[in-house]
């Protein structure tokens, strides 16, 4: 069974940093795209890091280039998303999702999404 499970959100000041954590089974990432996205209620997923399992490559999003980072541990199938230099309008519920033929920030290509983790920035 393919699980992703999101942890390590919560409330931090502006200007603080947070990392989140993908933990993933039923599968092998590296084979995968894990795509983190963000959702503020009322408006659309965004899709902010995809990572390239297969290649460590990554791409970011305009609203977090230079501010979020994203790594992985292949010995415990986990992809981590640093954040850092936090704005009150990176407030939203943080979700990874995993596609095995796909590479983007379209939400509908990916078929597998963790239950998600709130984070709130504070100003």
């Amino acid at each position: 069974e393919v699980q992703l499970v999101e942890s390590g959100g919560g409330l931090v000041q502006a200007g603080g940093s947070l990392r989140l954590s993908c933990a993933t089974s039923g599968f092998t990432f590296r084979d995968y795209t894990i795509a983190w996205f963000r959702q503020v209620p009322g408006k659309e997923r965004e899709g902010i890091s995809c990572f390239n399992g297969r290649d460590g490559t990554t791409h970011y999003a305009n609203s977090v280039k230079g501010r979020f980072t994203t790594s992985s541990d292949s010995a415990k199938n986990t992809v981590y998303l640093q954040m850092s230099s936090l704005k009150p309008d990176d407030t939203a519920v943080y979700y990874c999702a995993a596609s095995g033929w796909t590479w983007g920030f379209r939400s509908d290509d990916y078929d597998y999404w963790g239950q998600g983790t709130q984070v709130t920035v504070s100003s």
